[in-house]
């Protein structure tokens, strides 16, 4: 018999008329009337070439042949209807997957304290690993599943297959040391511009206040390029160097270093950071329940 000419109804037919040893009955337990019913079991008499269920007395006996099916037919029902039919879910206390998330170190130091403080009581035994990846890269790991999620501003994902969702804005603002001699609470443009300046310039990824003074014609005096942000903590507190920064890194590096935040003189561009994903892992229900822990923490109140 070749498997593509199973019709799976005719399954859930040959295994009522076991349990119920009647066309009428079977027929009323699956739903189906008793020309149907009597349809459906000629059919599934011509399938196994053999009569599968005979009358006698009030009954309708099954043959040898229906007796051996009649097993296998019960555990390919429960199958189906519990590994397949069966809605998937995600139980958050009892799973131990690893959530793979694309986050820049920024995104890292703010939100990975709060995520897992949530995460150890939410879901104990959930595992995260964070990647870094450049702008173009990003895309192509959410596309191939390499991440399920990223975190932090992506540009790039802003396009056809991909979902995202916003959590709050970061506008630009300046860190200089709490003792600097020569910045008070207020900067003026010239003062700005005349200062040491230190700047982040990740590999693979512009930096949007760069972009947004070269377009104006500004040009600062700037004495040291880093790759990450986090070099920023120790390099800002033991010098005169400022730095422009969004404005969610700031606060971080408020808490870790002994470090004043100052307004920009000038109307910058804000960051705007979301949550993003590929269409691919729009229903995982895994992926809904770590999105939704992430927009509670983070989101804008």
């Amino acid at each position: 018999m070749d498997i593509r000419s199973i019709d799976m109804n005719l399954l859930v037919v040959f295994d009522a008329m076991i349990e119920h040893r009647s066309v009428t009955r079977a027929g009323e337990a699956i739903g189906l009337s008793q020309p149907a019913m009597s349809a459906a079991v000629a059919r599934l008499r011509a399938w196994f070439d053999d009569p599968l269920f005979v009358k006698t007395g009030a009954e309708m006996k099954a043959t040898p042949r229906a007796l051996v099916l009649a097993k296998p037919v019960r555990r390919v029902i429960e199958t189906v209807k519990d590994e397949i039919l069966q809605r998937s879910g995600f139980d958050p206390q009892k799973t131990d997957r690893t959530f793979t998330i694309l986050m820049p170190d920024i995104a890292e130091v703010n939100f990975l304290p709060k995520l897992l403080a949530r995460l150890s009581q939410a879901a104990p035994d959930v595992r995260v690993r964070t990647v870094s990846k450049s702008r173009p890269a990003a895309a192509e790991a959410l596309e191939s599943g390499e991440a399920e999620l990223a975190v932090g501003y992506f540009p790039d994902l802003h396009k056809a297959g991909f979902f995202k969702q916003k959590l709050f804005d970061s506008p630009h603002v300046c860190i200089v040391r709490t003792r600097h001699p020569t910045v008070g609470d207020k900067l003026t443009m010239k003062q700005y511009l005349s200062l040491s300046h230190a700047v982040v310039q990740p590999e693979g990824r512009e930096h949007v206040f760069e972009l947004f003074l070269e377009q104006r014609g500004l040009k600062r005096r700037v004495l040291l390029k880093l790759s990450h942000f986090m070099s920023l903590l120790p390099v800002i507190e033991s010098s005169d160097l400022i730095a422009t920064v969004p404005s969610d890194l700031a606060d971080v590096c408020r808490r870790y270093a002994n470090i004043r935040v100052l307004d920009v003189p000038i109307r910058s561009p804000v960051i705007a950071v979301h949550q993003s994903w590929h269409r691919r892992f729009h229903k995982d229900p895994a992926n809904v329940w770590l999105r939704g822990v992430i927009h509670s923490l983070f989101t804008a109140a």
